[in-house]
């Protein structure tokens, strides 16, 4: 099934570096990234698709760099993550068996070093929304809806 994500915003990368897309879309076939434009565009283009429109600006998710938050446990350790826009952890913060098992069972990413993140680097569909205030809105991990808050 194809899901178009919408945001006031879509950037490709979160540096400033290109020129953001207003009122732009992902589309998200799968894991993957189908295609990145203005709404209407993307919505002609795939007529039949779920649309998810997200209050904020829509860009690729990002790198966790530090430890993982506090939980009772890994898995909710590795959620928490995912609650504030990442879907990879650097594996200096993710050296025990039981939280590297937690990101793989979430598709969480374990790298060895930080890495700049644009849509599609990865070839998989990780996608972040955040609003004004820099809240995370939704997090897509390889092309799964896995946190929104409203």
């Amino acid at each position: 099934m194809l899901t178009i994500h919408a945001a006031d915003e879509v950037r490709y990368v979160w540096d400033g570096t290109q020129e953001p897309i207003q009122d732009g879309a992902v589309a998200v076939e799968g894991v993957r990234v189908a295609e990145v434009g203005p709404l209407a565009e993307v919505r002609a283009r795939f007529p039949d698709a779920r649309v998810r429109r997200w209050p904020g600006v829509l860009g690729p998710a990002r790198v966790h760099e530090g430890p993982l938050p506090d939980a009772p446990s890994p898995r909710e350790r590795v959620h928490a993550v995912l609650k504030l826009g990442a879907v990879a952890v650097l594996e200096e913060y993710a050296g025990t068996p039981e939280l590297r098992a937690a990101a793989g069972r979430n598709d969480v990413l374990v790298l060895s070093g930080p890495r700049p993140v644009s849509i599609g680097s990865t070839g998989r569909a990780d996608l972040a929304v955040f609003d004004e205030t820099g809240v995370c809105v939704a997090t897509v991990c390889a092309g799964r809806l896995v946190h929104r808050r409203r």
